[in-house]
């Protein structure tokens, strides 16, 4: 398996939005925020099969925060799997 991550800037209103809709894609590993400056704020690490209420507290404190801050960037860590050929 691959990880990689990937960086988006986002604006606080869109913060929860765009949280949730990476949350749907499944493949996330870890989801940090970080304030204009690049100060972590909150890290939300991820197992697979984390759905519904188990994910009611994190997206409240996202939620909170988006409330806070203007302007902030969302790491994205993803765990990708790579098909090989199977060996004879």
């Amino acid at each position: 398996m691959t990880k990689h991550t990937e960086e988006f800037r986002v604006n606080g209103e869109d913060l929860l939005k765009k949280v949730k809709s990476l949350l749907n894609e499944g493949n996330i590993r870890r989801i940090s925020i970080l304030s204009k400056d690049g100060k972590q704020i909150v890290e939300l690490p991820l197992t697979v099969g984390v759905v519904g209420a188990v994910l009611a507290p994190p997206l409240a404190a996202v939620g909170a925060i988006a409330a806070l801050v203007t302007e902030c960037t969302i790491v994205v860590e993803r765990e990708e799997k790579h098909e090989g050929k199977a060996k004879k």
